[in-house]
């Protein structure tokens, strides 16, 4: 019991059964920072690899040895001693022992299924492999968790046999048995039953659950455990594993915090969850989901007009939670489904004082863009500039008076593209030319030539992204063209769109805002970036 609420010990296998997926790779250096920070977070076990397994995972563990771990315990895992075969010999147990982990994962199987026709022994080797292979490890000190594999599905096949294995863990001097969903097939009333089950056959004994996500169930199949009595959640952050995944713990740890009243982690760490999860999908070189329960982007963002005019009146009103209990913040999304309270809302996230009238303005605007192509909820930036356009005192950095786009294939000279740009700045009329790798680069380009002069400021700006979606494509090289531009410096990064059947003008559109609002933020004296 910690501070009277019950205690559920998170044991973390992202580096391991996590690096399953397909398209992770995670060097030593990744994992041995990626184990600092679950370290930090408060997870009570770090399943760093599989020691026997290949070279990386034995060099993590050589270097683990360096860290100066807070909280977490680091568990080397692998395999019981093979058939007919000596444990104190055995290459597996070996490389467990030469690990130097206080804690190892010993897995064995359970399924009948497995033992005859994948092991190809007999039910009574297996049996002593697994007792062996424990009371082994526990005679050098070792704490042992005994993976159970495939126990749902075993227990389905032959349910006192899958028992007898447990057993035989517990004899040989297992300290937890967690019950896996190998297949990830296991249904979550299923799962309560066999764990209440294995708690009635062996009383007092310490229960874990690892589940897997084919059938979408592995939240659910672990919380189900905890309620049925489990103690110990194995899972990964983002729900990372092989095929579809293991249990998510992003999902896990705030569900027992939050909703069902357990404590799995130390006091106040919660608010890190969201910085773990996005850190650790960088790391793994993969995008974040936005979409995740808790972390994702997308977790607390609001579009549809009804729900934010109502949140605006009461900010739990759409919200199961606040969402800065797990380190996430609450997003306005802008759009065709927006209402005005959607406006009003961006406009006090940007730090504007905007009527009814004027955010009603830029309303019907970006409804009657997003119907010919625009789109804005990525590119709030858009967004912003127009708020700012839409008050009476607003004055534009520059206006366009016009553009000209040329390019060429000259002999000799190979492919050309040029632009002149011709803009009013505060009355001065200012014409410039620009040569460039592509239309686009050189109008970007003839602007800055022209701008620069009077906002210096502009000289820092950087493309950091530039997207091109063709939308209604059976209309061929007529489609409507979207363009997403990414633009940055020291200070920020900010997103802009723009649309049309002409791909330079719809470049232009998303460039004018990008150049337009930077320039505004660099006038401001506490800018706030809008990406």
């Amino acid at each position: 019991m910690t501070n009277g609420r019950k205690h559920i010990a998170i044991y973390d296998t992202t580096l391991r059964d996590g690096t399953q997926r397909e398209g992770i790779a995670l060097s030593v250096a990744d994992k041995l920072r990626i184990t600092e920070m679950l370290d930090e977070f408060g997870v009570a076990y770090i399943e760093g690899g599989w020691p026997g397994s290949n070279p990386k995972d034995a060099a993590y563990f050589e270097a683990v040895q360096g860290l100066s771990l807070k909280h977490a315990k680091i568990a080397a895992f692998g395999s019981t001693c093979r058939k007919n075969s000596d444990p104190v010999d055995d290459p597996n147990i070996v490389a467990l022992v030469e690990a130097r982990t206080p804690v190892v994962t010993v897995v064995g199987k359970t399924s009948m299924l497995h033992v005859t026709e994948v092991l190809q022994t007999t039910p009574e080797e297996n049996l002593r492999m697994i007792r062996e292979s424990l009371r082994y490890l526990k005679s050098l000190g070792k704490e042992i968790i005994y993976d159970a594999e495939h126990f749902f599905d075993g227990t389905k096949l032959d349910m006192e046999y899958a028992l007898d294995t447990l057993r035989a863990a517990v004899e040989g001097g297992a300290d937890m048995l967690v019950l896996c969903d190998t297949n990830g097939g296991t249904m979550p009333w299923e799962v309560a039953r066999y764990v209440e089950m294995v708690r009635s056959a062996l009383p007092g004994v310490p229960l874990g659950i690892h589940t897997h996500n084919d059938g979408e169930l592995a939240v659910a199949n672990t919380l189900v455990a905890v309620q049925a009595g489990v103690v110990q959640v194995q899972g990964t952050i983002n729900g990372y594993g092989e095929r579809c995944g293991n249990a998510n713990l992003c999902s896990i740890v705030p569900d027992l915090e939050l909703k069902m009243g357990y404590r799995c982690i130390p006091e106040g760490a919660l608010k890190r969850l969201t910085h773990l999860a996005r850190t650790v999908a960088e790391i793994a070189n993969l995008a974040p989901d936005n979409h995740l329960a808790y972390v994702g982007k997308s977790a607390f963002a609001h579009k549809g007009g009804i729900h934010v005019a109502a949140m605006r009146r009461h900010v739990d009103s759409y919200q199961h939670i606040n969402p800065t209990l797990v380190g996430n913040e609450m997003r306005v999304l802008v759009s065709d489904l927006s209402g005005q309270g959607n406006l009003l809302s961006k406009a006090e996230e940007f730090g504007l004082d905007v009527s009814k009238e004027e955010a009603l303005h830029v309303l019907n605007e970006i409804k009657r863009l997003e119907n010919e192509g625009y789109v804005f909820e990525g590119a709030e930036a858009s967004v912003a500039i127009r708020l700012h356009r839409a008050r009476p005192d607003y004055k534009p950095v520059f206006t366009l008076i016009d553009f000209t786009v040329i390019v060429e294939e000259r002999r000799g000279r190979g492919h050309l593209a040029e632009a002149m740009v011709k803009v009013d700045i505060d009355g001065d009329i200012v014409h410039t030319a620009a040569e460039g790798n592509g239309p686009v680069n050189a109008l970007d380009l003839a602007l800055r030539k022209a701008l620069v002069p009077r906002y210096p400021q502009m000289a820092d700006f950087q493309l950091a992204d530039y997207k091109v979606r063709i939308l209604e494509s059976q209309n061929g090289t007529g489609a409507t063209t979207r363009v997403l531009i990414d633009t940055q410096n020291a200070h920020g990064r900010w997103s802009t769109v723009g649309a049309g059947t002409n791909i330079i003008k719809a470049s232009w559109m998303a460039l004018v805002d990008s150049v337009e609002y930077g320039l505004l933020l660099a006038h401001e004296p506490s800018p706030e970036t809008a990406t």
